[in-house]
């Protein structure tokens, strides 16, 4: 089993951050995010100030814009998003924080679409 790449809490990046690997974030990035085909997950006390595309996204942290994920989007009880949610399947915790849209739809007829 394949453990997942680390970005410690002391890293900054302004720019893109691109993985073809599971990816545990827990500093500060000011850009865009895209894991392809493998999962995010966004650690408690992370800060992302960035757009973000994943087949999946786990949040614990801070994130300020898009969230799109291929597959399912889970939010933990301190997520604090703000910005566009669309996944095909959204979890929601108690106690985690959305200002924004959450958009189940368009991203399902895009999986259906791919499957046509």
């Amino acid at each position: 089993m394949q453990t997942a790449a680390h970005i410690g809490s002391t890293i900054v990046i302004k720019g893109e951050l691109s993985a073809r690997e599971d990816v545990t974030f827990a500093g500060r990035i000011e850009g865009s995010i895209h894991v392809d085909g493998h999962a995010l997950t966004v650690a408690p006390g992370a800060n992302v100030v960035a757009d973000i595309h994943a087949a999946e996204v786990i949040v614990r942290g801070r994130v300020f814009g898009s969230v799109t994920a291929d597959r399912r989007i889970e939010l933990g009880a301190t997520a604090e998003i703000e910005g566009e949610i669309a996944a095909p399947v959204v979890g929601i915790a108690d106690g985690a924080s959305v200002a924004g849209r959450v958009d189940t739809q368009a991203a399902r007829r895009s999986v259906l679409q791919l499957a046509s």
